[in-house]
């Protein structure tokens, strides 16, 4: 239970510093925001969210505002260090991972 007390201590300071936003995966898209306030179920309140989609048919972003996102439905969550901004490139290198990774690693 040492990480999950880790994972609320994580999102519990990044709750009280304003200039901290999370990154979120789900499925191909990323959501980057600032925490307002979450629960014992990981799910999310955030504000100043940004959608990032990076698969089948491109690259796409759109802002959100305020948002909430249920915990169940979270892949990864992490601090947001850098801009997203990729090249054409490495949009289609991601791409071909997700389908890989999507087989189970088994070659076509």
């Amino acid at each position: 239970m040492d990480h999950v007390q880790n994972i609320h201590n994580y999102l519990e300071k990044a709750t009280h510093q304003p200039s901290v936003r999370i990154k979120i995966k789900i499925w191909n898209t990323y959501i980057v925001g600032k925490i307002i306030e979450f629960d014992n179920h990981l799910n999310l309140l955030l504000s100043d969210a940004r959608e990032i989609y990076l698969g089948p048919g491109g690259h796409r972003e759109k802002e959100l505002g305020n948002i909430m996102i249920r915990g169940a439905s979270i892949i990864l969550i992490g601090q947001k260090y850098e801009t997203i901004n990729l090249s054409e490139e490495k949009i289609s290198q991601l791409m071909v991972d997700e389908d890989i990774s999507d087989n189970g690693g088994a070659e076509d």
